[in-house]
């Protein structure tokens, strides 16, 4: 080969390497409560930049975080979406992988919303009475022990209680408003009650579960109906008889087809969320991997857009989607930390 066609080859070569080893396009996965918000900032981005909308997928909060921390390459995430805290064994499983370099950015509050069709007469529900509803094991008559959940009806729980089928529509094991329900609800309500406390204290070893039980019933009253919440809502126009629950931000893009119920009195809205007065709500996350930042040019970016008060603000574009805005001191934090590209540690998962 002539020496001339020798160095054509290697610079094809070197291109091809380039090619495969950086694009343009930003690759987002996770909660299927966060992806409208970070699709609203994907269509902003296209418009407004120099890049390609980035490509966003709604997998649950579990599966994205499980995609994202694959790897370093470039063939894997850079962003992963999550209706909750990255926990300590996903970062764990993220740096045996090879994700070193993660940052946590903060958007705001969302709650989880407990649903039903606009048709139906609503009805207020106690927070213990709804983890009663979906537990797998309930305490029995005398309160002395735990069996399988015998509760068909509403008002089985409770006599005050509508005489309706207890039939919910809710999120699976992989979402991150499973997550958060289970420990907002069923661990909040159980840790309080010694029937579940006073196992755990017998055998640490074999009733671990019951330290913080957050087991679901599978007996059929409670229906895993995937990562998609438009779906749930879907099946609550079909089905008057349910409840379903999902994030906040579908309750409010559906306020002709479905209604939330009152948790303790409490109605979800805006404001209730934001004050912390509705008893079930939540912090809304993406998380960054840095390490894409010098392959995926766009990424920086778009992750200052995704923090700016253009959309995350108390005006902002996200806000009128049903997104909560952080208060502006705890708001600053958060976007300095995604400017900064400060790097996640375990130690701050713990807060």
């Amino acid at each position: 080969m002539s020496f001339k066609k020798t160095s054509m080859a290697l610079i094809a070569s070197a291109l091809l390497v380039t090619t495969l080893s950086a694009r343009d396009q930003i690759k987002i996965v996770g909660s299927s409560t966060v992806y409208p918000f970070s699709s609203s900032v994907a269509e902003e981005f296209g418009a407004t930049s120099k890049f390609p909308t980035p490509v966003v997928e709604s997998t649950g909060t579990g599966g994205g975080i499980k995609l994202f921390c694959a790897g370093a390459d470039i063939n894997t995430p850079d962003i992963a979406n999550a209706s909750r805290k990255m926990k300590a064994n996903e970062l764990k499983m993220c740096e045996e992988n090879g994700v070193n370099d993660i940052t946590e950015a903060l958007i705001g509050f969302d709650g989880i919303a407990i649903a039903q069709s606009s048709q139906v007469k609503s009805f207020n529900v106690s927070k213990t009475q709804l983890a009663l509803a979906v537990a797998k094991e309930v305490p029995s008559a005398d309160g002395k022990s735990l069996v399988p959940n015998p509760y068909k009806k509403w008002s089985d729980i409770d006599a005050s209680l509508p005489n309706r089928e207890i039939t919910v529509y809710g999120p699976p094991k992989s979402s991150g408003t499973r997550d958060s329900f289970e420990e907002l609800v069923l661990q909040s309500t159980f840790e309080k009650m010694p029937v579940y406390t006073d196992l755990f204290k017998k055998d640490e070893t074999a009733n671990k579960k019951y330290k913080a039980y957050s087991e679901i019933r599978t007996d059929g009253a409670y229906v895993e109906s995937g990562e998609n919440d438009n779906l749930i809502v879907q099946k609550l126009t079909k089905n008057e008889a349910a409840i379903g629950i999902f994030g906040y931000s579908f309750l409010a893009e559906n306020k002709d087809k479905v209604i939330g119920l009152s948790i303790d009195n409490v109605l979800p809205t805006v404001e209730t969320i934001a004050s912390a007065k509705y008893p079930v709500a939540r912090s809304m996350y993406f998380y960054i991997k840095n390490q894409h930042s010098k392959d995926v040019p766009s990424l920086k970016e778009f992750t200052n857009l995704f923090m700016s008060e253009k959309m995350i603000g108390n005006d902002g574009i996200l806000s009128e989607l049903g997104l909560i805005p952080l208060t502006d001191d705890v708001r600053t934090q958060a976007r300095n930390k995604v400017l900064n590209s400060q790097k996640l540690t375990a130690e701050d998962l713990k807060h």
